[in-house]
């Protein structure tokens, strides 16, 4: 019975952990400085850039070595183009209102972190999944520390959403409501990873790649250019380094 509490606790865990850093949003009661808001926008491009290398693109290729050898990089290339076509594509779709630009570009940059979270759900999903095929205590510590490694990852991101929202919809609580609802994806996905493990896992290359290719082209068409004309200074620069080194430590240490 412990095994099953230790698997639910785990799925919830990787969605609580993105509400916590999206409710950061509530600490900023007026307009948040423009210095500090190109400093978040580079901080969410600097994060989003990390995770899409260390946490998507780089397993994927991992993955990919097996089945493609020496063209592991056609799952990538492919997921990416894919990825930053569909963002193109949604940008069509909801960019009918001049008036809205800056909730148009909230909400890319919203689904780009929930694509984001969907393989990340499933290989929590997989791991759990293939500790109860073992039954052995050791694959279940290892499922529980890949959890833990990916909510520990999800406090910035959930962060990294919700900040630039509250300037796009000019609401704390609507801005922690979209940062939280990236998050519902992983355990979803990691419910449907724990039942599908076998299935599921050859896709995975595609669905990281894909992601990977979303949050890139929200990192590019929007996060950079913004946090530039947010402050003409280096704020954003220094935010998106802060990020991407922040993101990278605990990809690299966590190993997710």
């Amino acid at each position: 019975m412990h095994t099953l509490w230790i698997t639910v606790l785990g799925f919830l865990f990787i969605f609580v952990a993105t509400a916590l850093g999206a409710a950061v949003v509530f600490f900023f009661k007026g307009d948040i400085p423009k210095k500090l808001n190109a400093f978040f926008l580079g901080l969410a491009a600097g994060v989003m850039t990390a995770a899409s290398v260390w946490s998507l693109l780089l397993p994927a290729l991992s993955q990919a070595q097996s089945r493609f050898g020496s063209f592991a990089f056609f799952p990538a290339v492919l997921g990416i183009s894919v990825g930053g076509f569909f963002l193109v594509i949604l940008e069509k779709i909801i960019a009918t209102d001049e008036k809205n630009v800056a909730i148009n570009k909230g909400k890319r940059l919203f689904l780009a972190v929930t694509l984001h979270n969907i393989p990340e759900g499933l290989a929590v999903g997989f791991a759990f999944g293939a500790a109860a095929s073992l039954g052995e205590k050791a694959a279940y510590i290892s499922a529980a520390l890949l959890a833990l490694g990916i909510g520990v990852q999800n406090f910035p991101e959930g962060m990294a959403v919700a900040l630039p929202l509250k300037t796009s919809f000019n609401s704390r609580k609507r801005a922690f409501l979209w940062g939280a609802a990236s998050g519902l994806p992983e355990p979803v996905f990691a419910i449907l990873g724990y039942f599908l493990v076998a299935w599921l896992k050859v896709a995975q290359p595609w669905l990281l790649s894909f992601a990977a290719g979303a949050m890139l082209f929200v990192v590019f068409d929007d996060l950079t250019p913004d946090a530039k004309a947010a402050d003409k200074g280096l704020w954003g620069t220094f935010g998106g380094l802060l990020g991407f080194v922040f993101m990278m430590t605990l990809d690299v240490v966590f190993g997710a």
